[in-house]
């Protein structure tokens, strides 16, 4: 993986791409440089204005590419629901799981979810399984989760989920992306076992500068604490670019094993890909297990062609 870049990037002519969150940060840069190489790429945003502002904007940075936006709100169920419903490829060679909340204040998604387990992990959940028989109908289809090395601070409380009993801005964040990991676990552990050839990993992108540093303090007004971000933002953190080759290495390398977790190579923070370190506890079949059956319970999705 040294020195790794979006060089490096295999050809993707021919596959199809879904990024969400692909309007900005992260998300864009992967989207951009997946259609760099060739692949179609679906841009899955919230706003319809900015996804498609973000798709025009590549347009001209990537002449050629070829790109469409489709609209997905992973805080509402009805809307990842409608947007499986109208995917309209038979096959899914790449899902990047990307879009997310951090830290922020306390609220709920419109199915009754705490925010940031909801869209982060419940959310992203339910489109893996609704578009699973495409991305099973795939050769060499893969899911890319997108984590952070912020899950350390908190294990999930299975029994608290939504945070009903104490709500802390970070321990939630924390939690949504140790839920990511034991997704991405449990995810791997059934796709292995009915021997599917789709590779579920994950990846985080260290310390990168987007706008989800400051969006929590802002909604809060919390205008100290923004400040206080942009700053750190602008001297401390690597680049967007810089923060989605982790992404790009988990979703386009050969090699990559299932249920593996690639960050930056130097503390976690910033640098080229690497293996990343990962808490234990992401790595718990049992927890696995009971996250698995309660999200299916909460979304009402069943991945049902894993249970053959």
């Amino acid at each position: 993986m040294s020195g790794w870049t979006e060089k490096d990037i295999p050809d993707q002519s021919g596959r199809v791409a879904v990024v969400t969150g692909a309007n900005s940060g992260i998300g864009y840069v992967t989207a951009r440089e997946l259609a760099r190489k060739g692949a179609r790429v679906v841009l899955a945003c919230r706003s319809e204005a900015r996804g498609r502002a973000a798709g025009d904007r590549l347009a001209a940075e990537v002449p050629g590419a070829e790109l469409e936006f489709a609209r997905l709100d992973l805080g509402d169920l009805a809307s990842v629901r409608a947007f499986a419903a109208a995917f309209s490829y038979d096959h899914l060679d790449l899902l990047v799981n990307n879009a997310g909340v951090m830290a922020l204040p306390y609220g709920t998604t419109a199915d009754g979810f705490e925010t940031q387990f909801g869209v982060n992990h419940l959310g992203h959940f339910a489109l893996t399984g609704l578009l699973l028989p495409a991305l099973l109908a795939t050769s060499g289809a893969r899911v890319v989760t997108l984590s952070s090395s912020v899950h350390a601070l908190s294990n999930i409380d299975i029994n608290d989920l939504n945070s009903e009993r104490r709500y802390r801005s970070w321990v939630a964040y924390a939690r949504s992306k140790t839920a990511n990991l034991l997704f991405t676990h449990e995810l791997a552990r059934r796709l292995a076992a009915i021997r599917s050839g789709v590779v579920a990993a994950a990846a985080h992108p260290g310390y990168a500068a987007t706008n989800l540093q400051t969006r929590g303090p802002a909604m809060a007004g919390r205008r100290g604490a923004e400040r206080f971000m942009r700053i750190g933002n602008r001297f401390f953190a690597q680049s967007a670019d810089a923060g989605a080759l982790p992404v790009l290495y988990a979703a386009t390398e050969s090699g990559v094993r299932p249920d593996s977790f690639t960050g930056p190579s130097l503390l976690g923070w910033r640098g080229s890909p690497a293996r990343s370190w990962r808490a234990r506890w992401t790595l718990d079949d049992v927890a696995g297990e009971r996250l698995w059956d309660v999200s299916e319970q909460l979304t009402g999705v069943t991945f049902d062609a894993l249970k053959r």
